[in-house]
């Protein structure tokens, strides 16, 4: 009677290989998972620059109603960043400070624009701002018309994109140890000097991504502002509005400005990602 042959062991060195190739086959396999995402996000921006050449960018910078729509954009923008920084900064550190049903509702109140479609908020602005609306009325008795002015034009930005700086702003006050604050109280700092040296200095990363993240968002504000501002050249057309136009007019238009579009919004990303890694390196 013959005996059956016996499983060969495997040795300590094999045993210890059989983990590791299944953990580089799992990282593996994970970068793979990942290519389908980034190749669905690359391809789209990819595809408007190899539809570009550098006469056609060279003409449309050339045309005064594209560069009245980039500096349009690139002006308003930069006001309703600010005009965020001094208004949304208290809503923030109201936020931060005061943790009740009240300021939860006010939380959501705040983020609400960002999830609505940006016509609702045309739409809710000029009901507000417009010759018949409920603030429009007494403003257009003092002669101040808002709609289809460049000032409709910041006030639709502020709308969609200053959430973006109060939630990441709150994010950072909330972020700072609240020891700190007690020990700089017990020394005698008063409320003031609290948020002066301890409070900005602390959450200034979280102060800064907000507000570059604004201006993105501002600068490609499209929906509330074609409702609320209109498209008058020279006037509030911004350079979404522009885009939108071209393709009904100037395909090259409309991609030149796209190309700008994603150009300053890439550059103003990764500036600020640069500066928040030196000042975590130091």
């Amino acid at each position: 009677m013959t005996s059956l042959p016996a499983t060969k062991a495997l040795s300590p060195t094999q045993s210890e290989r059989i983990p590791l190739l299944w953990t580089q086959w799992f990282q593996h396999l994970w970068k793979v998972s990942a290519l389908p995402l980034l190749l669905f996000l690359l391809l789209p921006i990819g595809s408007i620059f190899f539809r570009l050449t550098p006469t056609d960018i060279w003409r449309t910078l050339q045309a005064s109603q594209a560069l009245q729509a980039l500096s349009l954009s690139l002006v308003t923008a930069t006001i309703t960043t600010a005009v965020t920084l001094i208004a949304g900064t208290p809503v923030a550190y109201l936020i931060y400070r005061r943790r009740s049903s009240f300021t939860r509702i006010i939380e959501t109140l705040i983020e609400l624009p960002s999830v609505l479609p940006p016509s609702v908020a045309g739409v809710a602005l000029l009901l507000t701002f417009g010759r018949n609306g409920w603030l429009g009325q007494s403003l257009w008795v003092l002669g101040i018309q808002i709609p289809f002015t460049p000032i409709a034009v910041i006030l639709a930005q502020l709308f969609i994109a200053s959430p973006l700086y109060v939630k990441s702003a709150a994010l950072g006050f909330a972020s700072i140890d609240c020891e700190i604050r007690k020990a700089a109280a017990l020394d005698g700092a008063n409320r003031w000097q609290i948020l002066r040296y301890i409070v900005f200095p602390l959450s200034w990363q979280a102060i800064l991504s907000g507000l570059v993240l604004t201006w993105a968002r501002a600068i490609g504000e499209f929906g509330a502002t074609i409702l609320f501002a209109g498209n008058l050249p020279g006037r509030t057309q911004t350079m979404p509005i522009a885009i939108y136009i071209g393709f009904e007019t100037s395909l090259e238009t409309a991609l030149t400005l796209s190309a700008i579009l994603v150009l300053i919004s890439f550059g103003i990303l990764i500036l600020l990602k640069g500066i928040l890694h030196a000042s975590n390196s130091d």
